[in-house]
């Protein structure tokens, strides 16, 4: 079975090239302020351009999360969530859209309900994969084994500081795409989009990934315009996060759609 064939990021990411644009890929945390709202939220990003859904496990040590992401994990931590619960938006979202829904987390939340465990829940409620910020390809031997047994995409992530070495193991490791870390430090809306972006896409791609996109720092149309010009696809994650805790679902669909214009599409969605 090739690649294109089995994984959800791949297809998407590869519709979205053959309309002649990135993809773009908008991350929320789970039950953030509530599950049902984040399912809602969900929907509303794949229904207003947005071709992946990342969806993140609230964590209580979130080493790579800058404060708006953190008050609002913490937030969803504190009114109860479950990581259980992740598979609940995913489904949610899976069954009212046709986008490709990836879980970001943590590896620790994983080890504790159990590699083959977590990978069965998340291959029934339709997930496309998973986004692991803390997990090298030289520890995962246990969810190599388990995403090959449920057909789930593996997204490791590449940084400015990534070595040759370290990228050709990462993108051999990876399936569906290369998670490309604009700078190095935690997320965060900036006013501007590091110059090392293009320049480790660049090299990712030399290391042999089909698709790289590139998240942290991304905020407005006009990054995601910029990135889209080298990247496969742009991730925003911050900016998602301050509209649904400043106006709702609605603000969630209204920025989406205007993220989306940046992408470089012939026509606007509808």
């Amino acid at each position: 079975m090739t690649e294109q064939m089995s994984s959800k990021s791949a297809a998407a990411i590869d519709r979205a090239k053959a309309q002649g644009r990135a993809a773009l890929i908008g991350y929320l945390p789970a039950g953030y302020p509530d599950v049902q709202s984040s399912i809602d939220a969900g929907i509303a990003m794949a229904r207003n351009g947005a071709d992946l859904i990342e969806i993140g496990i609230p964590y209580s040590d979130p080493v790579m999360d800058g404060a708006v992401i953190q008050a609002a994990t913490t937030e969803a931590i504190a009114n109860g969530f479950r990581v259980a619960s992740v598979f609940d938006v995913v489904a949610g979202i899976t069954a009212a859209t046709d986008a490709a829904v990836l879980v970001m987390t943590y590896w620790n939340p994983v080890m504790r309900m159990g590699v083959d465990e977590f990978s069965r829940r998340l291959a029934e409620a339709g997930g496309a994969g998973l986004i692991t910020p803390d997990l090298i390809p030289d520890e995962a031997a246990e969810w190599f084994e388990a995403s090959d047994k449920y057909g789930l995409d593996r997204v490791f992530l590449v940084a400015p500081s990534s070595t040759p070495e370290r990228l050709a193991m990462t993108v051999e490791a990876s399936r569906g795409f290369v998670y490309a870390v604009s700078i190095m430090g935690v997320t965060g809306a900036r006013q501007s989009v590091s110059s090392a972006a293009e320049k480790v896409v660049a090299d990712t791609h030399a290391a042999g990934a089909e698709r790289v996109c590139v998240g942290l720092g991304v905020s407005t149309a006009d990054h995601v315009r910029e990135i889209a010009a080298y990247a496969d696809g742009v991730i925003v994650g911050t900016a998602l996060v301050a509209a649904i805790r400043d106006g709702g679902v609605d603000a969630v669909a209204q920025l989406t759609k205007n993220l989306s214009a940046g992408l470089g599409r012939a026509t606007a969605q509808a």
